[in-house]
């Protein structure tokens, strides 16, 4: 897979690994169309001066993606990878876990540790200060998202309401929240790694994402599962179809 020197250079990846995704009907094409949907965005947020660094925030976002797209050719060679990752993309290999869980541990491990570590990387020491608003700016961006996003999942997912029943919190609200929650943690962190780059602390933080993942992908609680394992039964039994209605969101 190539590196991308440029947004638009990831973007056309990302559909490549989309096209590849569709023709192996596989699950690992879930999380990069909801990528590819959220990266359109941020090019035309730089485009229309949304950001007060629209080149440094470019940077951040080739720096972020590479990061996953490093994660994915390992995961396709079988190579080592990060912890959060790696439980990613076991799940992509299970029929049991429904297309929100797949998109949840993908914004885990890229969220809560690949973003932080590039925020770092791009504004290193105490120049990560000054890049706190145009990350804070993209939290608006991805908000505008998540209706697109629901409603697409609704259309491949039709019992979704089911754990709005036994949970108490819709699939929007479950992403928001995540979305709000795993920004949040990548921007301390961020400010840490910022003062400690060093390969111990993204280990620790690769950690912690990763026990992060774990509830995301094995629910406690007897009703929760329950109405997983009915959700699920109930999506759209296609894997292209589900990666269609995602990338065109």
């Amino acid at each position: 897979m190539p590196t991308a020197q440029n947004i638009d250079d990831l973007i056309a990846i990302l559909g490549n690994i989309l096209d590849d995704a569709r023709a192996r009907q596989s699950r690992d094409g879930y999380f990069p169309a909801l990528y590819r949907l959220v990266t359109i965005a941020v090019k035309e947020g730089i485009a229309n001066g949304r950001f007060q660094d629209g080149p440094r925030m470019e940077r951040l976002d080739v720096a972020f993606a590479n990061r996953y797209l490093d994660a994915y050719d390992a995961y396709r060679a079988n190579g080592p990878m990060t912890e959060s990752w790696k439980i990613a993309f076991a799940a992509v290999g299970t029929s049991d876990r429904i297309i929100l869980q797949h998109l949840l541990l993908g914004m885990n491990a890229h969220i809560n540790l690949d973003l932080a570590v590039s925020a770092a990387e791009i504004a290193p020491g105490a120049a990560i200060n000054s890049l706190q608003c145009d990350f804070s700016a993209i939290n608006d961006i991805l908000n505008e998202q998540i209706d697109r996003v629901q409603n697409a999942i609704a259309r491949v997912s039709p019992a979704m309401w089911v754990l709005d029943k036994v949970g108490g919190r819709n699939e929007e609200r479950l992403v928001a929240f995540s979305l709000k929650k795993a920004r949040e943690f990548a921007w301390l962190n961020a400010q840490e790694l910022a003062r400690n780059p060093s390969a111990g602390a993204i280990h620790a933080l690769d950690k912690v994402t990763a026990g992060l993942a774990d509830p995301i992908a094995n629910p406690p609680g007897i009703f929760i599962r329950a109405a997983l394992w009915w959700v699920v039964r109930q999506e759209n039994p296609s894997v292209p179809a589900i990666i269609d209605a995602l990338a065109r969101a």
